[in-house]
């Protein structure tokens, strides 16, 4: 069953002219910045923004243009102004995404035997592939992740995080993502939940706590699972759907790992052949 009300808008949506403005302060633009791109008059923007003019749908569709606003985000502006949302949420595992879904299960199927999954805006992890599973059950000698998402995983030291051997730069690379999220999406407030228990978690620094402007994520980030003598290491390429009209499909991406040896590379062709053979210890 489709639902065309994005989650943030179902409890208390805040007035448009708060949102224009707080997702112009994110993008770091002035009113007249804003204005010369969704081609309208700085007074008139002012006036949106401060509740005094009503913007319509065809004014919102420009200003969430140039804002660059994710489909869910462009729901909201819509239900805030009073409007019904655009664009549905239907879940994956309907008839009307069976088209996606298989596309996602041969990207999957081909990325064997190295891992990839499926994650959506929160870093759940959706699908993945038995490349995946196997690696994540030959680190974690055979214990089964405690957590669905991915930023749990890597934090809590019950679950994955003992197996990252580089897990200061893989954790800080998530902490940056999230602080851009979290400023990206003001009224996400799923996103600074996630963020503020992340920051919980044992052995965090200090400094993660703050939004780090200047400090870009890493554009190619190198991933150590190690495990006694035997050490893998991935590099990630991120795929998604250009031009969707669904929030389901806007929100998905597809992280697929790549060895960058070849002793990653047989190690993962091994697990493949026979995980046992390698001591997983839960046979």
């Amino acid at each position: 069953m489709d639902t065309f009300a994005p989650t943030s808008t179902r409890t208390s949506t805040p007035p448009v002219g708060q949102l224009l403005r707080e997702w112009r302060t994110a993008r770091r633009l002035s009113q007249l910045d804003l204005a010369l791109a969704a081609d309208v008059s700085t007074r008139h923007l002012s006036y949106m923004e401060t509740g005094k003019a009503q913007p319509s749908r065809d004014m919102l569709a420009r200003l969430a243009d140039a804002l660059g606003l994710p489909l869910r985000e462009r729901n909201t502006l819509l239900v805030a102004a009073g409007y019904a949302a655009q664009y549905p949420e239907t879940a994956l595992t309907t008839p009307e995404l069976e088209r996606v879904r298989r596309a996602i299960d041969f990207i999957l199927q081909q990325q064997e035997p190295f891992p990839a999954f499926v994650l959506n805006r929160r870093w759940d992890v959706l699908m993945a592939n038995p490349a995946a599973m196997r690696v994540n059950r030959f680190v974690m000698r055979g214990r089964a992740s405690a957590h669905d998402n991915m930023i749990r995983q890597i934090f809590d030291p019950q679950d994955l995080r003992p197996a990252v051997a580089n897990w200061e730069e893989v954790a800080g690379d998530l902490i940056r993502h999230l602080h851009d999220a979290v400023a990206a999406a003001p009224s996400d407030h799923a996103a600074r939940a996630l963020l503020d228990e992340a920051l919980a978690y044992p052995g965090v620094p200090a400094r993660w706590h703050r939004r780090e402007i200047d400090v870009a994520p890493l554009p190619l980030l190198t991933t150590v699972l190690r495990r006694d003598e035997h050490e893998l290491r991935f590099f990630s390429t991120i795929t998604t759907f250009a031009t969707s009209r669904n929030v389901t499909i806007d929100e998905l991406h597809i992280e697929c790992c790549f060895p960058v040896d070849e002793a990653t590379a047989a190690l993962c062709r091994a697990l493949a052949v026979n995980e046992d053979s390698l001591g997983d210890g839960s046979a």
